[in-house]
């Protein structure tokens, strides 16, 4: 895990190495362990890089890395779990290695192969890979998005870094842009491609692009992680789920440093402890689990469920209290690490701060197993809601929706008003269920105009209806649309910018492209989704898993953070949940800057 930079004239114009090297040094957490910096000798390319050491801890894994000849170097972030696979393939064809580092099998996959080896990566990645021969930069990212890679790209100049606020550290930002910010306020996190800053782009998951002289950037899609939810066919070799899962995970602990985990006392991170702790020395493994004052003797208290899930597996685990007064101290610090608004995220901070104390690089987490499994409410509620509406459509004109926005009673959510115009299919439904506010509420809190522009940008119904184009059940659609919406534009990017501000690496077994076929797979050939029972059947036969555990209900990661917000002597008398929230969120969010 590291942090990126580069700048690439494709004029071939020498590169301002100062700004080069502000973009660099605003991502000191990312990497504290080390920093490079690459000028091609012929000029217009200039790579920068913060190293996390996790792989090849020697210098032979420090970074910009260049191949003896120099026609190849490049900056990665992430990892390449099948690293050590495709590290015999290249050998096996005449590469010869320094060290041990995914780095380096980048170089010589690319050198063998060019593009064509982006399909065969396994992992959470970003990176920029220069052809000195060739003059082509190649930018790519993993297949669900994990790993962030923004660009800003204008006259010839292309600028790409592992943050936004690293690109606008190096001069490359232009003030807030409407589409991300009405993203921000419709769901509470910026939908790529859009982020906050007018002039900054997301690469999307999945896509790469080739920079040359004389050519507008190429970009394209290399493997489509949901591909598989447009294939009805039954898959007549799909695994076994246990067997899946284990391999994911057993991917996932590829570190030259211990590795630890977020445990809750959810299902999803209960799996990874059973599997992790089967696959390494049990006294190698440590977990750490929040706990709060607010929730104690309570259902949503994660401490007894965990500990006794740690105690079973027999992995270290320590329990981090976390009190109102130490959130409050530490609000301006999560704000100023906060890459991107986003109403969620403290949890993930806290935690990460918590397993770093420990002297921890790596933590796995249960980001995923909701996604995968359809544990979500929104699995039921949505396809009920587009169901029950559908046979409603032209029913209410434009006035009377304008009306029953009006008359509303103010205790009753303004989705309600929303219902008819947005429930009647399954991508519509989804937006009532994960929205904030409603579109016409935008106009009074960022102007018309704002909300107008960003609106008309943000395309919001063709975006969630193309993600579910050519997907057959609800289900799937569902699937597709928490995946693509909000764990990659929520979960993922809290995690990397609330692990990266703790010099911490946040690992994603159960968000994992390979993992994501074989489960859709099996349900192809169960010809029924799987759910989270499936889920707690494959782990019965594990022997630290308690039955009593697998009936526990379902909490969450939860954090009290609208009770430490309450505050009746503040401007608005008190932030009442996640609207709240997001208006103070907002009005950081339009000073966002390194």
């Amino acid at each position: 895990m590291c942090g990126l930079a580069g700048i690439h004239h494709r004029d071939g114009a020498p590169v301002d190495s100062a700004a080069l090297l502000r973009m660099r040094e605003h991502m000191q957490t990312r990497g504290p362990d080390g920093a490079g910096l690459w000028l091609d000798p012929r000029g217009g390319l200039g790579l920068a890089h913060r190293r996390l050491a996790i792989l090849d801890l020697s210098e032979t894994g420090a970074q910009p890395m260049a191949t003896p000849d120099g026609r190849y170097c490049i900056v990665f972030n992430g990892e390449i779990y099948n690293h050590p696979e495709l590290r015999a393939w290249c050998e096996a064809r005449g590469a010869r290695y320094s060290g041990h580092s995914d780095t380096e099998t980048l170089l010589h996959l690319y050198a063998l192969q060019g593009e064509a080896m982006l399909p065969q990566l396994r992992g959470m990645f970003a990176f920029a890979l220069w052809d000195a021969t060739g003059r082509t930069l190649l930018l790519a990212r993993d297949p669900l998005g994990i790993k962030p890679l923004y660009y800003s790209e204008h006259g010839g100049t292309l600028a790409f870094a592992s943050q936004v606020k690293a690109l606008q550290a190096g001069g490359f930002g232009a003030g807030i842009d409407a589409a991300g910010l009405v993203s921000f306020l419709l769901f509470g996190y910026v939908l790529e491609p859009h982020t906050i800053d007018a002039a900054i782009r997301a690469l999307p998951a999945g896509h790469a692009m080739l920079s040359e002289a004389g050519k507008a950037p190429r970009v394209w899609q290399y493997r489509d992680a949901l591909a598989p939810l447009r294939e009805p066919a039954a898959q007549p070799q799909a695994p076994d789920l246990l067997a899946a899962l284990r391999d994911s995970v057993q991917h996932h602990l590829l570190s030259d440093v211990p590795v630890g985990l977020f445990l809750s006392a959810g299902m999803d991170s209960t799996a990874i402890c059973a599997l992790a702790s089967a696959a390494t020395p049990r006294s190698e493994l440590r977990a750490v689990t929040l706990g709060f004052a607010e929730y104690t003797g309570l259902h949503d208290d994660e401490v007894p469920g965990a500990s006794a899930v740690a105690q079973r597996c027999g992995v270290s685990h320590r329990v981090v209290r976390v009190r109102r007064e130490d959130f409050a101290g530490d609000l301006e610090h999560i704000l100023h690490a906060m890459d991107q608004p986003s109403v969620d995220g403290v949890n993930t901070w806290l935690v990460s701060r918590a397993a770093a104390g420990l002297g921890l690089k790596v933590a796995l987490t249960g980001v995923g197993g909701d996604e995968l499994f359809g544990s979500y409410p929104s699995y039921r509620q949505v396809p009920r809601m587009a169901a029950a509406l559908r046979w409603l459509p032209g029913m209410l004109g434009v006035p009377a929706r304008e009306l029953l926005r009006r008359t509303l009673p103010r205790r009753l959510s303004p989705k309600y008003a929303g219902a008819l115009e947005w429930g009647r299919d399954v991508p519509g439904a989804y937006f009532l269920r994960r929205a904030l506010f409603m579109p016409w509420e935008l106009a009074g809190l960022i102007g018309a105009d704002v909300a107008r522009e960003g609106l008309r940008t943000l395309a919001l119904r063709d975006t969630l209806r193309g993600i579910v184009r050519g997907m057959h059940t609800p289900f799937d659609q569902v699937m597709a649309l928490e995946t693509s919406i909000y764990m990659r534009n929520c979960l993922l990017r809290d995690a990397d910018w609330a692990g990266m501000a703790h010099s911490l690496e946040i690992r994603t077994p159960l968000a994992d492209a390979d993992l994501y076929a074989d489960v859709i797979a099996l349900r192809r050939s169960a010809h029924e989704p799987l759910t989270k029972a499936d889920l707690k059947a494959a782990l019965g036969s594990l022997a630290c898993i308690d039955p009593h555990l697998l009936a526990r209900r379902k909490t969450g990661f939860n954090v009290p953070v609208r009770e430490w917000l309450l505050d009746p002597s503040g401007d608005d008398g008190a932030i009442r949940g996640m609207r709240g929230w997001a208006k103070m969120i907002m009005r950081q969010a339009r000073t966002m800057s390194p």
